[in-house]
């Protein structure tokens, strides 16, 4: 037996999404749209203008619809600009993790085949140019100044850019002028997104202009009532992350909404502050985040004898959680219609006190391979320890005999589907079934009202400190090849990644290696490891398994027993 809930377009037409870009750039010409906190602010039409110098760009270099445009640097309204005039000019973008090292960057920009490379401050010093021979050049974020050019197009069009857009625009850029390229059909090509950086590994999830509306159409179904033209929202999460990208930038800029983006680390200190000064009018957050604030903001204060006696008494009970209640809402700026927790489980610790206080949020589902949206319900409705139920445009349904006790594959279908993994079909065959399922690779039940309830992660994906995808599998690809590890798996306790690693006994008994000798082995292991790999995929500690990891008939080792 097989349980479904779906939410469907109802044989509604899909609309252009380029024609949605366009739309909210004449309407909200004058109005405040994208903000580097504590830094400049872009209007709608100072967004219209740099598209407008970015096509020139690209017209002149002999950039051609449907070519890949590679973006990696962080959050910024120039990484915005950027991103937007690649899909207004019909060329597809490839927007890649800043956190990335330099050789899982130079893998993607090669994979994706892209032909030129927008870079940020920090990006543009750990990458080599001559691991990406293909690209015809790297534009620096935020002038367009050009860190390399390998053809006489592009030096010519980016010496002579303002001259060009003088001569087009002799009078002034006016709204009349802004016309975009509008995508030819809604299964059309928009963008490739990376769920990880190494070559073993890659996999470019393609995303068709159908999906990124699908997404954009879906939150305006379950916000478009509460968030309205000008409001404030803060983005935080990585923007070459879907989960940050759809739901902090591109419906709010469809919206008419004020972006903020928060482009240096995005610290709980900065966060914080931000949450003050702007006051966001939504909260997309992953759990860590929220925890951190709940820990470190509120707990303390309510955590006392006399505060504990206060919630046990009924009478004024409800009145003590609703000042509490009151104070945590002031701890995320005091506006937000509600906090959306995405990405990982929430600890069940905080989740309770939210439900306790009656704290606005609720918990998403999603995946890279569906733009991100999956399973999602607004606070007022939401199930404690769910993950939402199926997402307009979406339904859902569980592989199971029994889907509402027996955990099973949790699968997905409808819009926001991507098209496949790029260059790869035969990934794209495993994921995706003849019926348009997506095989999400996560075990889960589904109750009688339609709430999804994750009960395990069968892809293993580990969630880093701001929303960075982590695939232990990677991790442990590199460390297996090290001295003295037989095998290994990576886990994540407190927030931090740890290594267990079963150790070659049998060569180390032939060496004479005391356990100290293997420690300190492990422990260079460690440190060499960590200049391998991005900061947010170091290991803080090695744990020495004495007896082989318990296996899966297939001789897969059963993480679940070590999590």
């Amino acid at each position: 037996m097989e349980l479904r809930q779906k939410s469907d377009m109802q044989g509604k037409s899909i609309p252009s999404f380029n024609e949605l870009l366009q739309k909210t750039i004449l309407d909200n010409w004058d109005r405040d749209a994208l903000t580097d906190y504590k830094g400049q602010t872009l209007q709608y039409h100072d967004v219209a203008r740099k598209i407008e110098k970015v096509h020139i760009l690209f017209e002149n270099s002999g950039v051609v619809k449907g070519d890949k445009i590679a973006l990696c640097g962080r959050n910024s309204s120039q990484w915005a600009v950027a991103f937007l005039a690649t899909l207004t000019y019909g060329a597809v973008a490839v927007p890649i993790l800043h956190e990335f090292n330099a050789e899982q960057i130079h893998n993607i920009v090669n994979h994706s085949e892209a032909k030129l490379l927008f870079v940020g401050d920090h990006v543009a010093t750990i990458i080599d140019p001559q691991q990406m021979p293909k690209l015809e050049g790297i534009i620096n974020n935020p002038d367009y100044s050009l860190m390399v050019s390998r053809t006489d197009k592009l030096t010519y069009a980016r010496e002579h850019l303002n001259e060009l857009y003088g001569k087009k625009y002799p009078k002034y850029f006016r709204k009349e002028h802004v016309k975009y390229y509008i995508e030819e059909s809604p299964e059309e090509l928009a963008l490739i997104n990376y769920t990880s950086g190494t070559t073993g590994f890659s996999k470019g999830v393609m995303l068709p202009y159908r999906a990124i509306w699908s997404n954009a159409d879906f939150a305006h179904h379950v916000l478009g009532n509460v968030i309205k033209t000008g409001d404030k929202v803060i983005s935080m999460l990585p923007m070459a992350h879907m989960y940050g990208m759809a739901f902090e930038f591109l419906y709010e800029f469809v919206r008419g909404c004020h972006v903020y983006y928060l482009n240096r680390v995005p610290s709980p200190a900065i966060i914080a502050q931000a949450l003050q000064e702007v006051k966001p009018i939504v909260i997309i957050a992953v759990p860590l985040i929220i925890e951190k604030i709940i820990r470190k903001k509120v707990f303390p204060k309510i955590q006392n004898n006399r505060m504990r006696l206060l919630l046990q008494m009924p009478v004024i009970s409800k009145k003590v959680r609703e000042k509490i209640c009151d104070e945590v809402v002031k701890a995320f700026g005091g506006n937000m219609y509600e906090v959306i927790i995405g990405g990982a489980a929430l600890n069940q610790e905080v989740e309770q006190f939210l439900k306790l206080i009656e704290f606005p949020y609720t918990v998403g589902y999603g995946a890279t391979e569906c733009a991100p949206i999956i399973g999602y319900e607004d606070w007022h409705l939401f199930a404690q320890g769910s993950c939402g139920k199926a997402a307009y445009h979406m339904e859902v349904k569980i592989d199971s005999p029994n889907p509402h006790e027996v955990p099973g594959e949790i699968l997905a279908r409808g819009l926001n589907v991507m098209l496949g993994y790029y260059k790869n079909e035969e990934a794209t065959k495993q994921t995706i079934d003849r019926d348009g399922w997506y095989h999400t690779g996560d075990l889960g039940t589904i109750d009688e009202y339609g709430n999804i309830y994750i009960n395990g992660r069968s892809k293993n994906m580990l969630l880093g400190p701001n929303g960075q995808n982590i695939y232990p599998e990677e991790i442990e690809d590199k460390l297996n090849s090290m001295t003295m590890v037989v095998e290994s798996i990576v886990v994540q306790r407190d927030n931090k990644l740890v290594a267990l690693i079963y150790p070659d006994y049998d060569e180390a008994k032939r060496m004479k290696f005391s356990d100290n000798d293997l420690k300190d082995i492990m422990e260079q292991n460690r440190n060499g490891l960590n200049q391998q790999i991005p900061a947010y995929e170091k290991i803080t500690e090695v744990e020495i398994m004495k007896e082989e990891f318990e296996k899966t008939p297939k001789r897969s080792i059963k993480r679940y027993l070590y999590n």
